[in-house]
């Protein structure tokens, strides 16, 4: 008697190493999280219980996002707050069997709420150290400003990061609402320059325009979302000859209206085409997804064979140390194996 298809599938999911290259430590939150830290400050504008709060939690449209997400943020106000949060998401990437994330960090929304950087690296930092050590999930740091706030921002997140920043953090980023990135070239080459590598939020809704800002003014090394640069077919040809990673999330693209429907996704485009994807959750909690569920939709819009190759792309697309990525590619290539996906 045969197994079913989506039993099988689960089962590859479940047992494929993960690496995760786009999530946002914020909006990785879980309500309940929020909930505590909310109680602890008496923060404004949240639900009084959590059953009420899981409710308003639940995305209903962007700017309920941008809603909830700046109430997540105003409750993180001490280093212990940050530690916190950073413990609540690796266990949760941990147990669906992420081994290595590089977690974006808003770190001027912090900043302009007159919380030091040194408060929130010092928070992360303790508990990335303890994640590794008790959940063997590696965390890494991609701290980030919003394009649509200007170019103090971008300059005063650069010079904390250049600052404060740790060992940890292999790169430096730009999300926020799409806009011109042509301000911010010399902000990014001082970053390069300390040797963080150009990780920019780009092509998700502002056109293809803002990918080739990416690339050109900005020295990009891996592009976070990049789905409009399907409708340039000379800027496709060249992502795949460069093979220049573009961190997809499908769930966050339809939640953000990005794309309609699901089946309308360009990933398979995106991967038929040859583009080096990656497979993200972006802001998981907010969005009601995380990287298993990711991995579950693109198993059904690539098979089992897509799946893995998406799983290998997203080692060959971090930062991790050459011999860590060796034994993860191994490790896919087993798990793999098992399966009987070649």
């Amino acid at each position: 008697m045969s197994q079913d298809p989506h039993v099988l599938a689960g089962s590859l999911v479940d047992d494929l190493p993960k690496v995760e290259l786009h999530v946002h430590l914020e909006g990785s939150m879980p309500a309940e999280t929020l909930f505590e830290l909310a109680k602890r400050h008496r923060v404004d504008g949240v639900p009084d219980t959590l059953e009420e709060l899981r409710s308003w939690y639940a995305f209903t449209d962007f700017p309920h996002f941008i809603e909830v997400y700046l109430a997540s943020v105003r409750t993180l106000r001490e280093e212990a707050d940050f530690a916190l949060l950073t413990s609540v998401v690796a266990e949760e990437l941990a147990a669906q069997n992420v081994r290595y994330a590089e977690v974006h960090v808003s770190l001027y929304t912090h900043l302009m709420r007159g919380v030091p950087a040194k408060v929130v690296f010092d928070g992360i930092e303790q508990a990335r150290i303890e994640a590794e050590r008790d959940h063997g999930v590696q965390l890494r740091w991609i701290p980030d400003f919003p394009a649509d706030f200007g170019l103090e921002a971008a300059e005063n997140t650069v010079a904390a990061v250049l600052r404060d920043g740790p060992s940890s953090v292999v790169g430096f980023g730009v999300g926020g609402v799409e806009s011109p990135l042509e301000p911010y070239a010399e902000v990014f080459g001082r970053a390069r320059a300390a040797g963080l590598a150009s990780l920019p939020h780009a092509g998700e809704h502002g056109g293809p325009v803002r990918v080739r800002e990416a690339l050109d003014l900005l020295k990009a090394e891996r592009i976070g979302h990049g789905i409009d640069t399907m409708k340039d077919s000379e800027l496709v040809a060249r992502l795949v000859d460069e093979q220049l990673p573009v961190d997809v999330s499908p769930t966050s693209n339809l939640r953000t209206r990005a794309v309609e429907r699901i089946e309308d996704h360009p990933l398979p485009a995106m991967f038929d085409a040859g583009l080096l994807v990656t497979l993200n959750s972006d802001d998981p909690t907010m969005f009601g997804s995380d990287l298993t569920g990711e991995y579950r939709i693109a198993h059904d819009l690539l098979g089992a064979a897509g799946l893995v190759r998406l799983a290998r792309n997203g080692v060959e697309a971090s930062y991790l140390g050459a011999a860590r990525r060796r034994a993860l590619l191994a490790e896919i290539d087993a798990v793999a194996a098992r399966h009987g996906v070649s």
